[in-house]
């Protein structure tokens, strides 16, 4: 009864965003064209965002995630591992249909003290139905497609979830594949998967504008060539492609490396999904936010519509769980920005006013 008064056509909308932050202390003012993009006209039921290489400062990310989603959103969860960071953003109102949160953890590769090549993983209920969310950075290297293809299987066998949330379909689940235990799974992350191309033919390409055919570039990348042979990310799919290459770019600027390097750009920053039902999750937008240039990777996101089933009484709910600190924090520095707007354009409409007469 819940779940058709809230959602009489059962489906939800859930943004599901990546953004491998390069370790910047420096963090976008704004992020109202990442987090609110252009379409759909609906709002979003769900955020979660993950992060790699994520700043020094996690709070202050999570604090202005908070200030732009607004008062209507709760942080119903949030993790680390090392640098990999994640978020778990609920429409406030939903809260009291949502099991506890479980967390874990895998390490692919220790680069040094801090940073972590890995991933993290949340699982939870909404109504009846399980989610696993999982954010990873594998292995980087032009050429270590295998090494990445390993970081996969190493995380499908030791990410150790669910825990203590009921399975909603134990018949259908491997202990030997994490993401068979969930009925939707989402998957994103810097999977560092590259193009296959020397970087003056994908120059020539993206020189192209307007007119950019980007399945010119997709024929060459790794991750299409490896999911096609059914290496890695098996039941998996990915929403068509049409933005150009996440990686890598200057800081501050909307040129692909200029550095002796000289990286090809590539696809590294991806958002994939599988569920256990079929056509239960519609892709509505799968793009990039280009206007955020603090880090060499643009942010990349997806937004989807999915289908939930009514709940069950064996679920352990998590009793309206949220960070209400960063609540606070977040909406009074959402109120304080307003009200300077406002200041700034009155003062702008009084000098004009001023200078008229």
């Amino acid at each position: 009864e819940e779940l058709n008064r809230y959602f009489p056509d059962r489906n939800i909308g859930i943004f599901v965003a990546t953004w491998n932050m390069q370790g910047q202390k420096e963090l976008p003012e704004v992020l109202d064209d990442f987090l609110f993009p252009s379409e759909p006209d609906y709002a979003q039921d769900m955020y979660v965002i993950g992060i790699q290489e994520g700043c020094p400062d996690r709070r202050e990310w999570e604090i202005r995630l908070q200030a732009t989603l607004g008062p209507q959103y709760v942080m119903s969860y949030a993790a680390a591992h090392g640098v990999l960071y994640l978020s778990f953003f609920l429409r406030r109102d939903l809260i009291w249909f949502c099991s506890e949160v479980e967390c874990a953890t895998v390490t692919t590769r220790i680069v040094s003290q801090f940073k972590t090549k890995g991933a993290l993983g949340i699982c939870f209920t909404f109504f009846g139905t399980s989610f696993l969310f999982i954010t990873s950075h594998f292995t980087s290297g032009d050429g270590k497609v295998s090494e990445r293809v390993l970081d996969y299987h190493k995380t499908i066998q030791a990410l150790s979830l669910p825990r203590n949330i009921p399975d909603t379909n134990p018949y259908r689940s491997s202990s030997s594949d994490v993401t068979s235990r969930f009925d939707h799974v989402f998957w994103f992350g810097d999977f560092n998967f590259r193009l296959n191309e020397n970087r003056e033919v994908v120059e020539e390409i993206l020189n192209h504008g307007r007119d950019l055919d980007v399945s010119l570039l997709l024929q060459h990348d790794q991750l299409l060539k490896e999911m096609q042979s059914g290496s890695i990310f098996k039941g998996f799919q990915e929403a068509p492609i049409f933005f150009r290459p996440s990686y890598k770019f200057d800081v501050g600027q909307d040129t692909y490396d200029t550095t002796s390097k000289q990286r090809t750009p590539s696809y590294t920053d991806r958002v994939i999904h599988r569920s256990r039902h079929q056509n239960e999750i519609q892709a509505v937008k799968y793009s990039a936010c280009f206007g955020i240039r603090t880090s060499d990777h643009r942010p990349v996101y997806g937004l989807f519509r999915v289908k939930v089933r009514p709940g069950r009484d064996n679920i352990p709910l998590a009793a309206g769980l949220f960070d209400r600190e960063l609540y606070l924090i977040g909406i009074k520095r959402r109120i304080t920005r307003q009200l300077q707007k406002k200041q700034a354009l009155k003062n702008q409409k009084s000098s004009a006013v001023c200078s008229v007469s």
